[in-house]
């Protein structure tokens, strides 16, 4: 079975009961902790640092019986997980040619395979360790003995799983997670994917705050996962206090972090998406590039498969909607930063250009309502009049009373000029023209030659009052390549082409609730009850819209997130997997599965579009620029992913 079955690796990081300098009921603790983690599934287990002996155990470390007993605990230990799948990095003191060492040991099914001992030794503030320890420096030899057990000894051991040996795992020991230079950076260049802390970070006030920074970044800098297994309360506290504190974080993001100050043993678990960190890597050249600065040679210790059955439910969130947080908070500076980076962009190209009218094609809809909010925002940044934006609505075969009604308010709550032409007439000159059969109301050609007309118009238009165009459709559509090309695809600059629909949806909402006034808070919110749709077809008898996007092509919340785990690596069985997960309760996976299989086809087919847009500014992590973040083929095969969907394997 594979380790890691769609790209994940289960780990936990472990705070059990301790007594200080008491290895027995230390390792009674740690191995009861231990059964309880394989049953949870977890593959990868990291206790804190020094866990079999305490770590503040003081000059208890020049003891001979402490030492033994210590070592006779890890024996006991070793022997505990010859049933268990997991691997586990146990802390402990180790004496190598009369020197003691604070040690990391790492222990798969009753072998002892590796000693990783510490290489920043503290003595400042409260620390006092190198009156006990040396430094991984200080090695002179390449294994180490331990209870009868032979294993590699020293700083520059990488674990690689046999089954998944793109999976590296590495060691590091608390204070080395301070120093300048941590030596998981060094471990990352060389390969580790997963780092692990065993820790004895004590607390003060604000301290956890550093801390949780600390891991974060270093496993965004590393591109890595990382997880950090703190010392907890009954270490002594003679002097400081020790909190538990357990973090496991991904690439920069916490995934899990627990309460410090319980009593009782803690663990904490969370699937550390190595599939995800390996593409990252391979797309950041930095990062490979680092390794030109790298001397150490490492060691390579081969790990048994650790099976990893794909679990029921992940144990890590997946939010169902990545680009639109789902904390007000954290939404609300999502909206205003989105916003900040549009108006940037549009003011440079109008200031640039020297232009001081804006035309933007208004039709009552989420994306043409955001981009007029855009424009009005940069007039006003500009200190340019709002008169100097036109919008246009240009109502067609499939226009309804509700929209046109929606686009007439919005621009007058926004105080711009707005100007009203009636395609319908040139349009059925154009049918006429071309020999087009005019009941044909359903064909591409009879709704696509709506969208060109309108186009027409703003580009002339532009051309007429010396200003620019201001384009409208949004990153969803250009992923799934729903848009005209030369018609709603094309402009002089587009503001929304970064944004996915599921946010632009968030941000039309934000932006009724921001001091806007009553006028402009009904008419977005009138805009945001209406169904989305191009208009390209006309409505029933009572003049309500028939086409309804989302029944053609499937419920955009699924493609933003098919769309942001796409460009993230993640093959479609993968995806469907996820997806399956995240919208439990919502979409039955055959469902899932079959707008899934539409956006593959939809985004190979219509490459052609994306590779010749409109300068417009990047927004999130996930562009389609072909001038930026995607480089594509417009003739690539989709076949190869099809498959893959259809086997459904990870």
């Amino acid at each position: 079975m594979k380790s890691t079955p769609h790209g994940f690796l289960r780990v936990c990081a472990a705070a059990p009961r301790i007594k200080v300098a008491d290895p027995e009921f230390n390792v009674a603790e740690m191995i009861a902790v231990a059964e309880r983690a394989a049953r949870e599934g977890v593959q990868v287990l990291v206790f804190p640092e020094l866990s079999l002996s305490g770590y503040t155990a003081g000059d208890l470390f020049f003891s001979s019986t402490l030492v033994r007993g210590t070592e006779r605990a890890l024996a006991r230990y070793i022997e505990a997980s010859a049933s268990l799948a997991l691997l586990t990095v146990a802390g402990l003191p180790a004496v190598v040619d009369g020197r003691m060492y604070d040690c990391a040991g790492v222990i798969q099914r009753g072998r002892l395979l590796g000693v990783v001992p510490k290489t920043f030794i503290p003595a400042y503030k409260e620390f006092y360790e190198e009156r006990w320890f040396g430094s991984s420096r200080d090695a002179r030899r390449a294994e180490i003995t331990l209870c009868g057990r032979t294993a590699a000894f020293g700083a520059d051991l990488l674990f690689s799983i046999e089954d998944a040996p793109n999976v590296v795992l590495a060691v590091e020991i608390c204070e080395d997670l301070w120093a300048p230079i941590p030596p998981s950076s060094l471990h990352a260049v060389a390969g580790a994917i997963v780092l692990l802390n065993l820790s004895a970070s004590s607390e003060s006030v604000g301290k956890a705050d550093y801390r949780r920074a600390l891991v974060t970044q270093q496993s965004g800098r590393s591109i890595a996962g990382y997880v950090y297994a703190g010392a907890g309360v009954h270490e002594s506290t003679t002097d400081v206090v020790f909190g538990g504190h357990l973090m496991i974080a991904e690439n920069g993001q916490l995934l899990a972090e627990s309460r410090r100050f319980e009593r009782e043993s803690r663990w904490l678990v969370a699937d550390v998406d190595v599939q995800r960190l390996l593409t990252e890597r391979t797309r950041q050249n930095s990062f490979g590039d680092a390794a030109h600065d790298v001397a150490r040679e490492y060691r390579r210790v081969t790990l048994e498969p650790i099976p990893g059955a794909i679990p029921a439910q992940l144990r890590r969130t997946l939010d169902p909607r990545p680009f639109a947080p789902s904390d007000p908070a954290t939404l609300a500076r999502r909206c205003e930063e989105v916003f900040a980076i549009q108006t940037a962009g549009l003011a440079k190209r109008l200031d640039h250009a020297g232009i001081r009218r804006a035309i933007v094609g208004v039709s009552g809809g989420l994306d043409s309502t955001l981009a007029l909010m855009v424009v009005t925002r940069t007039f006003d940044l500009l200190r340019l009049p709002r008169e100097g934006v036109l919008a246009v609505t240009m109502p067609g075969f499939g226009t309804t009373v509700t929209t046109l009604e929606n686009a007439r308010r919005v621009a007058a709550a926004l105080g711009v000029v707005l100007r009203e032409i009636d395609i319908k007439p040139a349009c059925a000159r154009h049918i006429a023209d071309i020999g087009l059969d005019s009941r044909d109301a359903g064909s591409v050609t009879f709704q696509n030659l709506q969208s060109r007309e309108r186009m027409q118009i703003l580009m002339d238009l532009a051309n007429k009052e010396e200003g620019l165009v201001v384009g409208t459709g949004d990153l969803s559509e250009l992923a799934l390549g729903y848009c005209t090309f030369a018609g709603d695809h094309m402009a002089m600059y587009n503001v929304n082409g970064g944004v996915p629909k599921t946010l632009v949806r968030q941000m039309v909402r934000w932006a009724s609730q921001q001091g806007a006034n009553a006028g402009e808070r009904e008419a977005l919110l009138a805009i945001l009850e209406t169904p989305v749709s191009p208009e390209l077809v006309p409505a029933d008898a009572n003049g309500v819209i028939t086409q309804l996007t989302e029944e053609i092509i499937g419920p955009y919340e699924l493609h933003d997130f098919f769309l942001f785990h796409f460009f993230r690596g993640a093959d479609p069985p993968k995806i469907l997997f996820m997806a399956d997960q995240a919208f439990s309760g919502a979409y039955e996976r055959a469902i899932i599965k079959r707008w899934l299989r539409v956006f593959i086809e939809r985004f190979f087919a219509y490459q052609f579009k994306r590779s010749v847009l409109p300068d417009g500014p990047k927004i999130g992590a996930v562009s389609l620029s072909p001038r930026g973040d995607w480089r594509m083929p417009s003739d690539a095969s989709a076949a190869a992913w099809i498959e893959s969907l259809d086997r459904d394997e990870p």
